[in-house]
C-alpha cells in the first residue's frame, strides 16, 4: 500500500467488541480484553494508523460501562485497552434481543448453516416482522455511529451477518467512504436462502452490497452468494473475477481465508498454567490413546454425531475397548436459544448412554467437560493423538487449525468436507461427511492406528497450511481490497 492509503482512518463494526465488563461483589466495573482474529488483525494495524472499533454492549456491566463513558467512547472513561479507540453502543435492551438473539442467531444463523427444522421452523408471521424491524434499528445505530466517527476517505471493515445492512445505510450518505463487510459464517445457496421472506432476503443482499468489496472464508460461501444475488436480484455476476455489478456501482466479491496465530498461540501454550493442565491431562488419560474435541455446543458443530462415532468405534472394533478415551470440549452457548439448550442435554445423554454401554471401573471412555478453560483447551491439544473436527456447516473452524500448530507429537486430523478449512487442510486430514456416522468412526480407526511417521508427516503439513494466512494478514488483506 502507498503511504498515503497506509494512512486512511479504518473502522470496524461488529458485534462483539474488543472489551467485555464484569460487576464485582463491591459494585465496581472490571473489564478484560477479547482475542481471536479480528483482534489479533486490528492490531497489526492499529499502532500505526488511526483505528476505531464501534461494537454493542452485551451484558448490563457493558451497558453501564457503556453509559457511563462520554458518547459511550470507553477509551475516554480511563479503561486502559492498549492504546484502542472503542466506541461501544447501549443500544435498548429489547431491541438488541430481537436483534442478535431473535433474528441474527435463530433465523440468520440458522439460514447459513441450514439447520432447520423445517417441518416446524421457521414461522414467519408479525412478531417475527416486529423483531426484523428491530434488526433494522439496530444496524441503523452501528451506521449512524460509523457515520459520525468516520474522517474523509475512511476504511470501514463490517464484520458478520449482525450487521449486513449497514453498508447500504452509509452508501448513500458518505460515498467518500470505502466499505468492505466481511462474512465469518457460511453462506446460503439460493435453494435455503429462499426460505426466507423475500423483501427480508432482498435487503440482506442490497445491505451488504452496498459495500464495495465483500469477503467470505471460502469459494463455496462467495459462489453461494453470487448466486443468490444472481437468482434473487437478477443482478449482473461476473463469474471469472467474481464481481456483481448491480444499482449502477460494481462490487468485488473476496477469498479471505483466515489461518492460526501461531506465535500467540505458541507463546500462550507456553504458559505455567496451561503446562499444570498437561501434566493432569497425561494423568487421567494415562497410556491411552486421545482423542480430542474441543467446541462450542452449537448445532452446527455436530457434536452429538461425532460421539456417536466414536461409540460405533468402540461397539465395532472392541479391540479400542479400554485403550482409548474421547475428551470432549462441548461448552455450553446461546444458552437464550431453546435448540441451543436441548443441544447441550443432547451431548450430555449421549456422553453417558456410551459411558454406561462401556465404562469400567477403571475408564471412563467419553471425558465431557463442559466449563471454558482455555489453558485446559490448549493443553489438550498439545496431547491429543486425534483431533476430531466434524461440523455440519462451518465457516472455517480454527481449531482445525490450531491443534496440528500445538500438537508435541504430530496429530491425525479428522475433518468434515464441510468446514471451510478443508480447503486447506483437505489433503492432509482424513476428510468425512459430517452425517456418516460409519464413515467417521472408519476415520477415527484409521487415525488411531496412523503410523507415527505419517501422521508427523501429515502434521507438519497441516501446520504449513495452518499458519500461511495469519489474522494480520487476513485483516490486512480486506483493507487493501478497498485501495
Amino acid at each position: 500500500m502507498d503511504q498515503e492509503v497506509d494512512k486512511a482512518q479504518i473502522l470496524v463494526a461488529s458485534n462483539r467488541g474488543p472489551v467485555s465488563f464484569s460487576i464485582g461483589d463491591d459494585g465496581t466495573i472490571d473489564f478484560r480484553r477479547g482475542g481471536g482474529g479480528l483482534v489479533s488483525g486490528l492490531s497489526s494495524v492499529a499502532a500505526e494508523t488511526d483505528t476505531l472499533w464501534v461494537c454493542a454492549a452485551l451484558s448490563d456491566a457493558d451497558r453501564k460501562a457503556a453509559s457511563a463513558a462520554p458518547e459511550g467512547r470507553l477509551d475516554r472513561a480511563g479503561y486502559d485497552l492498549g492504546g484502542a479507540s472503542v466506541r461501544m453502543l447501549d443500544i435498548p435492551e429489547q431491541t438488541f434481543t430481537n436483534a442478535y438473539n431473535s433474528v441474527a442467531n435463530s433465523t440468520l444463523w440458522f439460514v447459513h448453516h441450514m439447520l432447520y427444522d423445517t417441518p416446524n421452523k421457521p414461522h414467519f408471521d408479525a412478531a417475527f416482522r416486529a423483531e426484523w424491524e428491530d434488526y433494522r434499528t439496530y444496524n441503523a445505530a452501528f451506521a449512524e455511529a460509523l457515520l459520525t466517527g468516520a474522517d474523509d476517505g475512511a476504511k470501514v471493515a463490517v464484520q458478520d451477518y449482525h450487521l449486513a445492512l449497514v453498508p447500504r445505510m452509509m452508501r448513500g450518505r458518505r460515498p467518500d467512504l470505502r466499505i468492505a463487510h466481511f462474512s465469518h459464517t457460511p453462506w446460503a445457496p439460493p435453494e435455503y436462502f429462499r426460505m426466507l421472506p423475500g423483501d427480508v432476503g432482498r435487503q440482506l443482499l442490497e445491505g451488504m452490497l452496498g459495500a464495495d468489496h465483500i469477503g467470505f472464508l471460502s469459494p463455496r460461501w462467495a459462489d453461494a452468494f453470487l448466486r443468490c444475488c444472481a437468482t434473487f436480484l437478477r443482478a449482473d455476476v461476473n463469474w471469472d473475477n467474481r464481481t456483481i455489478d448491480y444499482g449502477g456501482r460494481v462490487v468485488e466479491v473476496g477469498v479471505h481465508g483466515l489461518g492460526a496465530d501461531a506465535e500467540g498461540l505458541r507463546e500462550r501454550a507456553a504458559a505455567e498454567d496451561v503446562a499444570q493442565w498437561r501434566s493432569r491431562l497425561r494423568e487421567t488419560v494415562g497410556e491411552r490413546k486421545l482423542v480430542l474435541r474441543v467446541d462450542r455446543s452449537e448445532l452446527s458443530k455436530n457434536i452429538v454425531r461425532g460421539m456417536a462415532a466414536f461409540g460405533e468405534l468402540l461397539r465395532d472394533r472392541p479391540e479400542w475397548r479400554g485403550a482409548v478415551t474421547h475428551l470432549a470440549f462441548a461448552y455450553p452457548s446461546r444458552g437464550d436459544v431453546a435448540e441451543y439448550r436441548a443441544y447441550t442435554e443432547a451431548v450430555r445423554r449421549t456422553a453417558q448412554e456410551i459411558n454406561d454401554e462401556f465404562g469400567t471401573d477403571d475408564w471412563t471412555p467419553v471425558i465431557l467437560e463442559v466449563k471454558d478453560d482455555y489453558a485446559r483447551s490448549l493443553a489438550s491439544y498439545q496431547i491429543a493423538d486425534v483431533l476430531l473436527v466434524n461440523p455440519i456447516r462451518d465457516g472455517m473452524n480454527l481449531v482445525a487449525k490450531e491443534g496440528p500448530v500445538l500438537s508435541e507429537n504430530g496429530v491425525a486430523l479428522v475433518l468434515s468436507t464441510e468446514a471451510g478449512a478443508a480447503d486447506d487442510l483437505g489433503s492432509d486430514a482424513l476428510l468425512v461427511n459430517p452425517y456418516d456416522v460409519t464413515e467417521t468412526a472408519q476415520a477415527l480407526h484409521d487415525a488411531l492406528n496412523m503410523q507415527d511417521a505419517e501422521r508427523q508427516e501429515r502434521n507438519a503439513r497441516l501446520v504449513e497450511a495452518a499458519v500461511a494466512l495469519p489474522p494480520q494478514r487476513w485483516f490486512g488483506d480486506q483493507l487493501r481490497a478497498l485501495d
